[in-house]
């Protein structure tokens, strides 16, 4: 693609590097900021500066919260005994559409993948095992991708749960195997949560 501007081609190289993103939707989305009012531009420019430099993760689940403390985690009619352990934020936002769920979550950051150089301490893996050993715990629901990353930390985990003697239950395989469950429709998300089942009893014996 070539250029009348080094700085048109440097701002569509930054667009470009954004997941999805594609140099003609790059070059499409500068195009389109050139076009906006200065002050448009400099808020737009601000708002992504300030999400860097402010945003904090919370400090009991690890999502992403302008508070030490989520939203989730400081409500008092949230059930902070259920403990619902997803990959990201944007399975913490999945599951919260479905209107289903009403514990609390736990944010691993991502999943084991040997393949990738990901490992348990990569994760917040001791921070939910620390969770469950000092606080009052009646269930882990464990709401992981249905891929191989997903089988491979559902298995670790069930491995350091298993010793505290209380449910350890895995959302129903309405989810297609290798599907990621951010893309899951709210209804089938829904009804796997609801009739979650045991891990132990979604183990192929």
């Amino acid at each position: 693609m070539n250029f009348s501007s080094q700085l048109l081609e440097d701002a569509v190289n930054e667009f470009a590097k954004l997941p999805g993103v594609g140099q003609k939707t790059a070059l499409r989305l500068v195009l389109h900021l050139l076009n906006k009012e200065q002050e448009e531009v400099s808020h737009f420019g601000r708002t992504l500066i300030r999400l860097k430099e402010e945003i904090k993760h919370c400090q009991v689940c690890h999502n992403i919260s302008d508070h030490n403390t989520c939203s989730i985690c400081s409500a008092p009619k949230r059930d902070a005994a259920t403990i619902c352990v997803v990959e990201d934020t944007r399975d913490v936002m999945a599951i919260e559409n479905t209107n289903q769920y009403f514990g609390v979550y736990h944010v691993l950051g991502g999943l084991i993948s040997p393949m990738d150089g990901i490992g348990p301490s990569d994760l917040n893996i001791d921070s939910l095992v620390q969770r469950v050993a000092t606080t009052p715990v009646k269930e882990v629901i464990l709401a992981l991708s249905a891929n191989m990353e997903g089988d491979t930390t559902l298995f670790y985990l069930h491995k350091r749960l298993k010793d505290f003697q209380i449910p350890i239950t895995t959302i129903a395989r309405g989810i297609a195997f290798g599907g990621e469950l951010e893309y899951a429709d709210e209804i089938t998300l829904g009804r796997s949560i609801l009739t979650r089942v045991p891990y132990e009893n979604s183990l192929i014996k």
